[in-house]
């Protein structure tokens, strides 16, 4: 069976493209969710240097569209890209933060069996129209309500319980654990300063500046507040709205090698919703699961990989990650970040893109956005910080609190 390789990729800038009256609240939309989905989808066929006409199908990634913009149904939005694309099938897959991974996922299946040829991927999400209750609500509805966000669960809270879970299993006193945390968000945020793309491109870069946040300001505010203890502000993503696009095709169809990486292995693993039903809270266990099925695929080791984007959702979750990958000794990730590990500089580069912490996380666009990055290190196109050595990439995106696990090898060719 023929690979799937990458032969064009997209990325628009991530940020919150609205603006607000503080005055009246009124919240003006400067760049759409239609807008951001046509961007991107044109952009990744125009560096396939296909014709739209040459796309046989689309797939959408989008989590919650129909509460952030109150628009279902957006899949056939992507027949404004252009008029040829108009009576192509055209599929919207929702799996929280990991939709568009899952599209990608899905396009591989139809290139694979035969029945597309050239396939269109694009992941999409607008989340700042709301006030910040209201978005969080929407979030909470991806976790397992009746237990969950019926009473009141915010993803930080759920995270916060892989972060306790975690210091409790491997005996991290609080001091080092905040450490570990800080130190893993400010490396993201060094990496996320040099991405043009990046939703923020000002963070704290060392675990001194984001210690000093901590402190209350002349006004008695904290600018790096408790969110859900452990993780403050600072360990949370961004609410960021933004697009991601590719095309892919059979490996055997790649006309110029240079420019594609075949998608060598995938793991699409998905754990029990609620997190009250899951053994081994200090581990994603899923995640193991779908690592050790896109490596099998890749025919590889986690020795093998030089460079990876990690699911940052929350700082916990990046160390929680890289032992997930196989970078790490269970309960030692958090020690090796603090030895200066997983920077640009070392065998295996972590979220050089500035991850989910600094480039953004528009939930709908992540898991795409990583693929569309990893790719375009691997075929010497970097947008950023350029890894020392880009022959094997990770992507490993987590839909939910780590429910969906996809974990992605992509190959120079």
């Amino acid at each position: 069976m023929s690979k799937a390789s990458i032969i064009g990729a997209y990325n628009t800038a991530f940020g919150a493209f609205v603006k607000k009256d503080k005055a009246t609240g009124l919240v003006t939309d400067t760049k759409t969710y239609y807008d951001l989905l046509i961007e991107a989808g044109r952009g990744a066929i125009a560096d396939a240097g296909l014709e739209a006409k040459d796309i046989d199908a689309i797939y959408v990634g989008s989590c919650s569209p129909g509460s952030f913009i109150n628009q279902e149904h957006v899949a056939p939005l992507a027949a404004e890209i252009d008029p040829a694309l108009r009576f192509k099938p055209m599929t919207r897959t929702e799996c929280a933060c990991a939709s568009s991974s899952v599209a990608l996922y899905d396009a591989i299946y139809a290139v694979e069996a035969g029945r597309a040829k050239n396939v269109l991927v694009i992941g999409v999400e607008k989340m700042n129209l709301l006030p910040t209750p209201q978005m969080t609500h929407v979030l909470a509805c991806c976790s397992h309500w009746p237990t969950e966000g019926a009473l009141g669960w915010s993803f930080p809270m759920l995270f916060a319980q892989y972060a306790k879970g975690y210091q409790a299993q491997y005996k991290i006193s609080n001091e080092d654990l905040e450490k570990m945390l800080w130190t893993a968000g400010a490396l993201c945020y060094k990496n996320g300063a040099e991405n043009p793309l990046a939703h923020n491109r000002s963070g704290p870069q060392s675990v001194a500046e984001i210690m000093a946040l901590n402190e209350l300001d002349a006004r008695g505010k904290c600018k790096n507040m408790m969110i859900a203890a452990p993780l403050r502000l600072h360990d949370c993503s961004l609410v960021s709205d933004g697009a991601a696009a590719m095309v892919i095709t059979a490996t055997s169809n790649v006309s110029n090698k240079a420019r594609a990486s075949e998608i060598a292995g995938i793991g699409h693993s998905v754990e029990r919703l609620a997190e009250n039903v899951r053994p081994n809270m200090y581990e994603l266990m899923g995640g193991k699961d779908a690592a050790a099925k896109a490596y099998k695929e890749a025919g590889i080791k986690a020795s093998d990989v030089d460079l990876c984007e990690v699911h940052d959702c929350f700082t916990i979750n990046q160390i929680l990650s890289t032992e997930a990958l196989g970078f790490a000794a269970d309960g030692r990730a958090g020690h090796e970040y603090l030895d200066g590990r997983f920077t640009r500089d070392d065998k295996i580069a972590v979220n050089l893109s500035g991850g989910l912490k600094s480039k953004g996380h528009p939930v709908g666009a992540t898991g795409a956005s990583m693929h569309v990055l990893l790719h375009k290190q691997l075929i010497g196109e970097p947008i950023g910080v350029a890894a020392k050595k880009a022959d094997i990439a990770v992507a490993f995106n987590v839909g939910g609190s780590a429910v969906t696990n996809c974990v992605t090898v992509l190959r120079k060719l």
